[in-house]
């Protein structure tokens, strides 16, 4: 497998362009939402949700990758780095896409939040159309799924951080749904009884079966 080297090289360069499209579009969206009228925040929101905070929150998360940037020592087979190769493009490319997709239907809706603390729109609207039809935290899981393909492309310590980090999205999720069920009442208890929050099997056999019935 001579051209291994070079297809991994690809993948990963590849995957470095479209990952940081990706961000752009995401702080694009945060840069928006932060200049939009707030309306229901709860922990510091008020505090953490500002441009110099998330301007040095990330500045301090990429240095620490710049840092952890180093492959992970293994040694492997031919075959074995053919397979990670492939199932990490497939989980991260895939991801990406669901990530575009729940940006592009929250819309206007896309809000900044963090572990401190969520913040609402006064005009904000519960969205469940979409990959939201199908589970609760899309982006979220795109995230910790994108994260999980990179690790497997790239094999650094950086990417072993990231992966394993963004698990904490779990809790943050948990924090944006007390707001949503405080903001939503009655209209978010419906759509959280009958939409999983992470794996969507099945609101997606719900919505088979309903397909066929009909």
């Amino acid at each position: 497998m001579d051209w291994l080297p070079g297809l991994e090289l690809w993948a990963g360069r590849i995957g470095a362009a479209t990952g940081l499209a990706t961000l752009a579009v995401a702080l694009r969206g945060f840069w928006r939402g932060l200049h939009r009228i707030a309306g229901r925040e709860t922990g510091i929101a008020h505090r953490a949700l500002r441009w110099p905070f998330l301007l040095l929150a990330t500045v301090i998360y990429a240095g620490l990758c710049a840092l952890l940037w180093q492959p992970i020592p293994l040694t492997l087979m031919p075959l074995t780095r053919l397979v990670m190769l492939s199932l990490g493009s497939l989980l991260f490319f895939s991801a990406l896409g669901l990530y575009l997709w729940g940006f592009h239907t929250l819309g206007k809706m896309f809000a900044a939040s963090s572990g401190f603390g969520v913040r609402l729109y006064t005009d904000h609207r519960l969205i469940t159309r979409g990959p939201y039809a199908y589970v609760r935290h899309p982006m979220y899981l795109a995230v910790i799924i994108a994260g999980l393909g990179a690790l497997l492309i790239y094999k650094t310590w950086a990417m072993a951080f990231f992966a394993l980090n963004m698990f904490g999205l779990v809790f943050r999720a948990r924090g944006e749904e007390q707001a949503l069920a405080a903001e939503f009442a009655e209209e978010w208890n419906a759509y959280a009884s009958r939409v999983p929050a992470w794996i969507p099997c099945v609101s997606i056999l719900m919505k088979l079966n309903d397909f066929f019935q009909n």
